[in-house]
């Protein structure tokens, strides 16, 4: 594989991870918004749909660290930095959600909060 061949799937790898994360976070903060006013159900919906963007952008970074093990090293650029702490973050911002969402339900199955 040419250098420039490396260099592209290194960008494209890493904008692939940048929107999926990014897209995983924003589903992941709709799912609270939902759960706040009591539709538990849509954000249960909206939380799966978050794991799937995740499960994309995991695939992607278990891609790239394959290659690496297998003796291809990418170059560490503030792009492929930037797109690793884009999904650390969304992995911690949709568990954070799931755990916001069951909260809610709780508290709207309690009859403390209500529609």
């Amino acid at each position: 594989m040419t250098e420039d061949k490396q260099e592209q799937d290194l960008l494209m790898a890493s904008m692939g991870l940048i929107a999926n994360g990014g897209n995983a976070k924003s589903l992941a903060f709709e799912a609270i918004r939902l759960a706040k006013k009591g539709d538990i159900a849509t954000a249960r919906e909206k939380l799966a749909e978050s794991d799937k963007s995740l499960l994309k952008a995991h695939n992607s970074q278990t891609e790239m660290l394959t290659k690496e093990a297998q003796g291809q090293h990418a170059q560490v650029t503030l792009l492929l930095v930037h797109s690793q702490d884009h999904l650390m973050t969304a992995i911690c911002f949709r568990d954070l959600a799931g755990e916001l969402v069951d909260l809610y339900e709780k508290l709207y199955d309690s009859k403390t909060l209500q529609a």
